[in-house]
């Protein structure tokens, strides 16, 4: 070890980003010998849901935020790429960390391979194999460019060598969203206060008094198409006769519902809608429900460490762990298909599932040893 105190600058976009950043800026600050800086994008900008999470997750207020706010995948990535090469170039890191697969992680990685900043990627090496997800891109650009790839599963790492990038520089240290789930377990919000709090008149507490399921839908391919969505909120009010649902609805999708004229299909008790809820609301939920349907990443790796049986409506997934080793199934889009999962799972075929290798709580130390390792190596050269 040098002795030198590393300044590494950590970067955040989006809401997911958050729950990954949060245990490794702890787990920086517990090592000693490392200054941070957080650098908020503003690709979320809804500063209350930010508030509510940052609060939640002990995070710090930003150091930094750059306030991008939406716009096209291009006009958000240049936004991004512009405000941090300011930032960069005002006080230049020893190292950048980035997290996940969102705009904001591939622009800011793009900034520092240009102003030669080395660059850690938490989450590296997941691949849906679907480059028409904008998060494909993303994954394989930060991944071709950053330094240090760090990966959340060891097929991750076979999948990177694959790629041809250098086997020293990948390292297998586990998941840091369980990092949080683990952390944050006790404190998760009991669910009848979040049900409470949108179901005036009792009576979806009443009908899901034996159980409910959650659901969560927002990728473009899921709510982008009227006829899609419409044939997957048809099944969701299906599913539900047979399972009370709590809805989250993520503000991409209650525009869509608005536009296809879909919600009298929601004008019943058993489903129960709620705008997108703080981390520890949604892992309430979450870890007492039946079921799950979903098309997030990171509920597949939620519901994972949680043992809840999982149905997601993709017809790929960059989290395949969470298949082969979880509880997650991966349905396709078709809403028959989910219907027929959904009825398979209630009727006692659920997937039993395991805790995967490493999703222990203790990614985020692993990574802060291998950052500093890095580090303490490229100041001796």
């Amino acid at each position: 070890m040098s002795g030198k105190t590393y300044q590494v600058d950590c970067v955040v976009g989006a809401r997911p980003n958050f729950m990954k950043i949060a245990p490794i800026l702890h787990a920086l600050k517990r090592a000693g010998g490392f200054s941070t800086r957080l650098i908020h994008t503003g690709q979320h900008y809804d500063v209350q849901m930010n508030s509510v999470f940052f609060d939640e997750l002990g995070i710090p207020e930003p150091d930094l935020n750059l306030e991008v706010g939406s716009g096209t995948q291009t006009q958000q990535t240049a936004r991004v790429m512009m405000g941090m090469e300011d930032a960069l170039e005002a006080q230049r890191p020893d190292m950048l960390l980035v997290v996940g697969d969102v705009n904001s992680t591939v622009a800011a990685t793009l900034v520092a391979a240009k102003l030669h900043i080395p660059v850690a990627h938490v989450e590296a090496g997941l691949r849906s194999f679907d480059r028409t997800m904008p998060e494909e891109i993303n994954r394989l650009v930060t991944d071709r460019l950053s330094d240090l790839l760090l990966t959340t599963e060891r097929a991750a790492v076979d999948q990177l060598v694959r790629e041809g990038v250098e086997p020293g520089s990948v390292h297998f240290v586990g998941n840091v969203m369980i990092d949080t789930l683990r952390a944050k377990l006790d404190e998760a919000t009991p669910v009848a206060e979040t049900v409470a709090a949108y179901d005036e008149s009792g009576r979806f507490a009443s009908r899901a008094e034996h159980g409910y399921g959650f659901v969560t839908l927002h990728r473009p391919s899921n709510v982008d198409k009227p006829d899609q969505l419409r044939s997957l909120v048809e099944a969701i009010a299906d599913i539900s006769h047979d399972l009370p649902l709590v809805f989250t609805i993520h503000p991409r999708t209650r525009t869509r519902i608005d536009a296809a004229g879909l919600w009298p299909l929601f004008e019943t008790d058993a489903i129960l809608t709620t705008p997108p809820l703080g981390y520890l609301d949604m892992l309430g939920i979450m870890q007492d429900a039946r079921l799950a349907i979903t098309d997030s990443g990171g509920v597949q790796e939620e519901t994972t460490a949680l043992g809840v049986p999982c149905l997601t409506v993709r017809d790929n997934t960059e989290r395949p762990i969470t298949i082969t080793e979880g509880t997650n199934t991966l349905v396709g889009s078709d809403a028959d298909a989910l219907r027929a999962a959904a009825a398979q799972a209630l009727g006692g075929e659920s997937k039993a599932g395991r805790i995967p290798e490493f999703w222990d709580g203790r990614a985020a130390e692993r990574i802060v040893q291998i950052v500093r390792g890095f580090l303490d190596q490229r100041a001796m050269s």
